[in-house]
């Protein structure tokens, strides 16, 4: 009687193993299928079964977070590619425009000669705008290597804030523009790239130094927030939103690749910080936390 019973269990346990087996390979089978038609159809469809078991379904719902993943990194770098031959093809127009100039100008040199120092002084200025053209296309390509082998290393924030800040100083002069500094007197470290700091500051102050209208204000707290205040006329509220958007400039790119603040941001982001700006009484506020 009793290995009667023990046989008609183990029958029983058999036949379930069976059905589980059978069940778990027509999923495997469907999420074949499925997801071969999604990779070569690309659809925005999501992975299904019909299986019931838990095990599965948790497998699926991984599946289809890495999918979706996958399709925003996807439209991401097709986007790039999009921003990409549209800024080289910007820049390409805009550098072949002041060099026709320049070679006319040349030519122009040869038949006036009396002319020669108007013509001097206007090469000169076609000259300096393909040098800035130029610096663009090359911080253009330096946001390829954001985020590549960035060590990290215990730094004092408070001092390259003001070492950056004296670097820009004969700019501020020129410009003659009068910056009201307040930095805390406690060190505040951080363990970040001294280097992409420096950039971080560079980007901001050179944009700055490029829109504001009038003087401007640099802050670091206790807490290790770091504020750059300035006056900025051209901008609302709508607009600040975009301005850490990748080629966004105030002058609609037509001199700049709008690259700086986006630098910033993937900078700030990769040292493992937030950046964000407000727009308040004509007056934009970039902060900067570790």
């Amino acid at each position: 009687m009793w290995t009667y019973i023990i046989i008609m269990i183990s029958i029983c346990m058999i036949v379930f193993l069976m059905i589980q087996l059978y069940l778990l390979k027509k999923s495997i089978k469907e999420i074949y299928i499925s997801l071969n038609k999604i990779l070569q159809t690309d659809t925005n469809q999501l992975l299904t079964i019909s299986s019931s078991n838990k095990q599965m379904k948790a497998f699926v719902n991984d599946l289809n977070k890495q999918l979706q993943k996958l399709r925003k990194e996807k439209l991401e770098y097709q986007n790039g590619n999009q921003e990409l031959k549209k800024i080289i093809t910007n820049i390409s127009h805009d550098i072949r425009t002041p060099l026709t100039a320049i070679q006319g100008y040349v030519d122009l040199m040869k038949v006036k000669p009396e002319k020669q120092e108007e013509y001097i002084k206007i090469v000169k200025k076609k000259t300096e705008e393909m040098e800035i053209l130029t610096e663009e296309l090359l911080n253009f390509s330096k946001t390829m290597d954001i985020g590549i082998n960035m060590k990290k290393e215990k730094q004092c924030i408070n001092e390259i804030l003001e070492e950056s800040l004296a670097n820009m100083y004969h700019i501020f002069k020129e410009k003659q523009m009068i910056p009201k500094i307040e930095i805390c007197e406690q060190k505040i470290y951080r363990y970040i790239n001294e280097h992409s700091l420096i950039r971080i500051f560079e980007n901001i102050l050179s944009n700055i130094c490029k829109y504001s209208r009038g003087d401007f204000k640099v802050t670091l707290n206790s807490k290790g927030l770091i504020t750059f205040c300035n006056k900025a006329t051209s901008l609302d509220a709508i607009t600040v939103q975009k301005i850490f958007d990748r080629y966004f400039t105030v002058e609609n790119a037509k001199k700049s690749t709008g690259l700086g603040l986006a630098i910033s941001r993937q900078l700030v982001e990769c040292n493992g910080g937030q950046i964000w700006a407000e727009y308040q009484a004509s007056y934009l506020m970039l902060y900067i936390q570790f």
